[in-house]
Formats: structure tokens, sequence, C-alpha cells
């Protein structure tokens, strides 16, 4: 969790949403992996999961999961698409997102692979993906970011 903060602020995700049995990001622990960041970057506990993921939509978010699916696209091509608002979701280490998460969702994205690797860990992942749909335009100011609505989901 600390980790992941520490990748969101750094890489200027706007918030980070907690589904409601994720973990504490003010746990002693998770506060001191953060390097204190988990009280820069607005976050919040949405109360219903996977339910709660609508509300994302009816503001014109695009929710995308960060899972392996047999038609999960590459995260360059998600970012080429250019979507204006994106909703990262991120699952847990090994048994990933449930079905229901999955069919709530707009799309899964993949981070591309060499051979023999599967995955990485879920904050290296969320680092990579942040990085890859970061604006690009220069600049971020509230005219012209691309993803001037990122918001990351953490999801246990």
């Amino acid at each position: 969790m600390g980790a992941i903060f520490r990748s969101a602020a750094a890489l200027d995700i706007d918030a980070v949403l907690v589904s409601p049995r994720c973990g504490d990001p003010l746990y002693r622990r998770s506060v001191r992996v953060s390097m204190g960041t988990v009280f820069q970057v607005p976050w919040a506990r949405l109360t219903s999961w996977p339910q709660d993921l609508h509300l994302l939509k009816d503001h014109g978010f695009t929710v995308a999961a960060l899972e392996l699916t047999d038609d999960a696209q590459d995260v360059d091509e998600v970012a080429a698409q250019n979507p204006e608002k994106l909703a990262l979701v991120l699952g847990a280490e090994g048994a990933g997102m449930s079905a229901e998460t999955l069919a709530a969702v707009d799309l899964a994205v993949k981070i591309p692979m060499r051979n023999g690797v599967d995955s990485l860990n879920v904050a290296a992942a969320s680092a990579v993906a942040f990085w890859e749909l970061r604006p690009r335009d220069g600049l971020r100011n509230e005219a012209a970011a691309r993803f001037a609505g990122t918001v990351l989901i953490r999801y246990y």
C-alpha cells in the first residue's frame, strides 16, 4: 500500500480510492513505506465493492483493470487511445480480481512481459502503469492535462 502511494505521488496520480476490505493507508508501515506521501495524495474509502465503480463511470471515467485476461490490451495501446479520464483498478497479488469486478470494468489492461514472466508485484506494476499512462502533453495543468481525472483504486 505504501509503495503504491509513493508511486502515485511521484507520478502525479490525482487520488487513490480504496475498496472496503483494503488495508489501511494510515497503518504505520504503509505510512513509512510511502515516505509520508500517503498524507499528500488525496484518498477515500469506497463503501460498496465493486458497485461503487458506477460512480466513476457516471463521472465520465473509463474504468480499466490492470489484470491478465484473454482480452487485455497492452498498457501502451490504452495510453494511445487517449482516454480523457481513467480509473485504474489494481487487484490483489496472486488471486487477482474477482469475476464480479472484471464484469464491472470497461476494459482490462496488461503490461507486456518477456516470455516466462507473467506478472510484477502490484506495487511495481502500479508504477509502470502510472508512468505509461502519464500525461504526454508537457507540464500538467487543468486545461491541458490528458489524464486530468486519473484515479487509482486499490482492491484486495
